[in-house]
């Protein structure tokens, strides 16, 4: 027998005692409570309407702005060791003077005063005395053992100045101090049941990675007067004006504008230009530093999660550097002429959003040990629909969320603008990628692809010499940020069977690309009961909404829509484990097509006796698709079409669904955005509104610096008070849906109602406030009544979620915990 013969008997023996371990699928789907007769009765199908629970996890952009010498990053820049130990070593010359030079200019040259995820400090005397208390236990080891005493690192957070105890701390934790000062100030005026609710609000301000980030208030569902899309964004939204109005309380109420910080938190998708030019002059280590948030709140034990996010960002940088010699391996880098990224990467300063979706049938299976559903029979059916939801993920990128990037032609070297992609893609594909991305780049001067030198000088001068410009990228952070690691052979990450995602994990650390004690980086993240109290999915994928219910309400509609044809599908039949194949190379196939949509490349390449079932049906649905004549054995395919593709089958297999969701009209303005992104999708909006900024007709005609900091500009300012204006408008609309017989208020919200607003009902409170608002200038007094207000309306949606829970408390700690 030969060497090659047994090797494919080994691999098949393999297979099978995998596929012994996965239960049939036809048994599970039978196992379900789905009602089927002659006809499939889809409102009965896991993630139906009044099936499907969802909740959010949102990252905010945290600044702020004042002088270098009131304010903390400078402050802690300039006084540090590292800083001294610098210029010591400059003057030596032990160091580069440019690094030096660098970090000046970096503290110096800042004229619109505007210092990204800078800590504040301000005198600890004016804590409250509720303030103080949640302090002190967010300083403790070990929060539920109290007598192992503080953490090592208090240090970091108090210090002596001028006689008096100063406070320094992150934004993200002052969102939750502000948050204990408003419950301290209202307890003579709010009902218990209203400040038991506002109390229990604090533990959804996270202290995680770099950027402010808190999760969903309460799990939504749909109903007869809101679809599910609907209240996850209503709920995001009023989550995000509340944090707004914290942030201006803590102005006030800490003294912060008075001594020169005005804190200010925004949604920005990308990590601040200022900030990579400051992580490009600094170590790794100082820029943890620096900017790594000490997790002192949402942690039972605050110092072992602050170690993990040094472990995510030290493996990261790790990773990034691995990176390059899979490039090597692949092709793409021919010579040893390479520009080396920073050993510190700044890619977890991206903002995103994350969307999690839960199902009550599926969960009321796995809670009931009678029910004959287990974890077993949960993964199986988990795996599967992620893989069929990833097939329509590029229907979502540009559309409803957007990272709009330039990019210069100095940047392009493939050790750096193909980033993470490396680790995410197959080398086939990656190959193929990198030759479309430098043909829409239009790097080519003679008929030759073109690419950065490495001296600055030079490719400046090449660049001016041969008119290259550049790209524009509709979501820059999908390429930036880690977002899918791709499966070994031997370890699928999504082949149905238990404890696939550590298997895969322990290769990949072999590999020196990730890290076992991490959470998998994937586009859709299975949520399984036993772990997060519910049984769903996470879609990570999401980026910047320029509007709550437009963009985010549509998109999550959209989602629920996909998840509940995954589970029509595996009911009928018509797509099994086998059907999609657990090979890194299909994986990377479907994939690819995302990362494309995310950098604009028009095409795409796949393989024609491709074992992907849903691939080749969503394929006999495109237009203009062709053989390749630079691949043999491949079909060129275009985005555009692949998308419309999605849209068809849709309409085709989920007609159904679509009435049952009423989501006819939701379908209609998913194909205006296709159709005409420039006019009706999030990147056309968010694009035009920046180009607005700098007075250009087109991205390729500004320098990407300028196109870059102007995006930066705008969310900062007109996004961020488009976002406002809109939660005004939501809570306006709540408070009107209060008053109505079908969802009429408490006692107790009533009497608070009399007490705060006895001559003024509340719209009419919140219209007078509004261009205050807008312009951070509310008086304390009405600031305050603003947030009682909020946290009113909060406890009322609550208490209709908890009514609509099921009695599964755990769902709501959960549906959009962090990873």
């Amino acid at each position: 027998m030969s060497k090659g013969k047994r090797a494919r008997m080994a691999d098949a023996a393999v297979a099978e005692n995998q596929q012994r371990e996965i239960p049939s699928l036809k048994k599970i789907m039978a196992s379900l409570p789905i009602r089927q007769g002659r006809y499939l009765d889809v409102s009965s199908l896991p993630f139906a309407p009044g099936d499907a629970t969802a909740g959010s996890e949102a990252e905010l952009q945290a600044i702020v702005i004042g002088d270098r010498k009131t304010v903390d990053l400078p402050l802690t820049i300039e006084q540090s060791n590292y800083f001294s130990d610098m210029l010591r070593r400059s003057a030596t010359g032990d160091a580069r003077k440019r690094s030096v030079t660098d970090l000046e200019a970096f503290l110096h040259n800042n004229e619109e005063e505007v210092w990204e995820n800078s800590w504040v400090r301000f005198p600890r005397d004016l804590l409250s005395p509720l303030s103080e208390e949640v302090l002190q236990r967010d300083l403790l080891a070990d929060k539920d053992e109290p007598g192992r005493g503080n953490r090592s690192d208090v240090q970091k957070f108090i210090f002596h100045q001028n006689g008096q105890d100063y406070l320094r701390i992150p934004i993200s934790y002052l969102l939750k101090l502000s948050l204990a000062e408003i419950v301290n100030s209202s307890r003579l005026l709010l009902p218990a049941t209203i400040l038991d609710t506002a109390t229990r609000l604090m533990d959804h301000f996270l202290n995680d990675n770099s950027s402010p980030e808190n999760f969903s208030f309460h799990v939504v569902s749909a109903s007869a007067h809101c679809r599910l899309g609907a209240a996850v964004a209503q709920e995001m939204a009023e989550r995000f004006l509340l944090s707004t109005l914290l942030v201006m309380y803590a102005n006030e109420r800490f003294g912060l504008i008075k001594s020169g910080q005005q804190a200010v938190i925004f949604y920005s998708p990308h990590p601040p230009y200022r900030q990579k030019m400051l992580n490009n002059c600094i170590s790794d280590a100082f820029y943890r530093e620096l900017f790594m948030n000490p997790c002192l709140s949402g942690w039972r034990r605050g110092e072992e999660k602050r170690d993990y996010m040094h472990l995510c960002h030290q493996v990261i940088s790790r990773s990034q550097l691995n990176a390059i010699a899979k490039l090597r391996e692949a092709g793409i880098i021919t010579n040893n002429l390479v520009i080396l990224p920073n050993t510190s990467n700044i890619s977890l300063s991206n903002n995103g959003t994350h969307v999690s979706l839960g199902s009550r049938q599926l969960g009321a299976m796995l809670k009931d040990p009678g029910s004959g559903f287990s974890k077993v029979q949960e993964k199986v059916l988990g795996d599967l629909a992620v893989k069929i939801v990833e097939h329509f993920l590029p229907l979502f990128v540009g559309s409803y969320t957007a990272a709009p990037y330039r990019l210069d032609f100095t940047d392009f070297h493939p050790e750096k603008v193909l980033a993470f992609l490396p680790h995410e893609l197959d080398y086939t594909h990656l190959r193929m990628f990198w030759r479309r991305w430098q043909k829409k780049a239009k790097l080519r001067v003679l008929g030759r692809s073109l690419t950065p030198f490495g001296p600055l000088w030079l490719d400046r001068t090449i660049r001016a010499v041969c008119g290259l410009r550049g790209d524009f990228l509709p979501d820059y952070r999908m390429i930036d940020y880690l977002m899918a690691l791709m499966s070994t052979e031997q370890s699928p990450a999504l082949d149905g069977r238990l404890h696939n995602s550590e298997r895969l994990k322990k290769d990949l650390t072999d590999l020196g690309v990730f890290d076992g004690k991490m959470s998998l980086y994937l586009f859709e993240k299975m949520r399984d009961y036993e772990t997060m109290g519910f049984s769903g999915f996470e879609s990570r994928h999401y980026s910047l909404f320029e509007k709550f219910a437009d963009d985010m309400g549509k998109a999550v509609d959209i989602q629920n829509l996909l998840y509940c044809l995954a589970f029509k599908y595996m009911t009928a039949g018509n797509i099994s484990q086998n059907s999609i194949p657990d090979s890194p190379f299909v994986e990377s196939e479907r994939r690819q097509i995302i990362f494309g949509t995310a950098v604009g490349i028009p095409t795409f390449y796949i393989r024609q006796d491709t074992d992907n079932v849903l691939m080749k049906r969503i394929l006999a649905r495109a237009e203009r698709v062709r053989k390749s004549r630079r691949y043999p054995r491949y079909l060129r395919v275009y985005n555009d079409e692949y998308r419309r593709a999605l849209l068809k089958i849709l309409h085709e297999d989920a007609a159904d669904l679509i009435e049952m969701f009423d989501l006819k009209d939701t379908l209609q303005d998913l194909e205006f955005r296709l159709e005409s992104p420039r006019l009706y999708s999030a990147l056309g909006r968010l694009t035009a509104s920046i180009l607005k900024e700098v007075g250009a007709l087109s991205p390729l005609q500004v320098k990407s610096e300028v196109f870059n900091l102007a995006a930066e500009r705008y969310y900062r300012h007109g996004l961020r008070r488009r976002h406002i204006e809109e939660s005004l408008d939501l809570l306006i609309e709540e408070l009107a849906a209060f008053q109505k017989d079908c969802r009429g208020m408490r006692q107790e919200t009533k009497r608070a109602m009399n007490l705060l607003f006895k001559n003024e009902q509340p719209p009419a409170f919140i219209r007078r406030l509004r261009s205050k608002i807008l312009e951070g200038s509310v008086e304390e007094g009405d600031l305050k009544n603003l947030i009682y207000l909020v946290i009113i309306s909060i406890h009322e949606n609550s208490k209709v979620a908890d009514s609509h829970k099921g009695g599964d408390s755990r769902r709501t700690n959960h549906v959009a915990s962090v990873c």
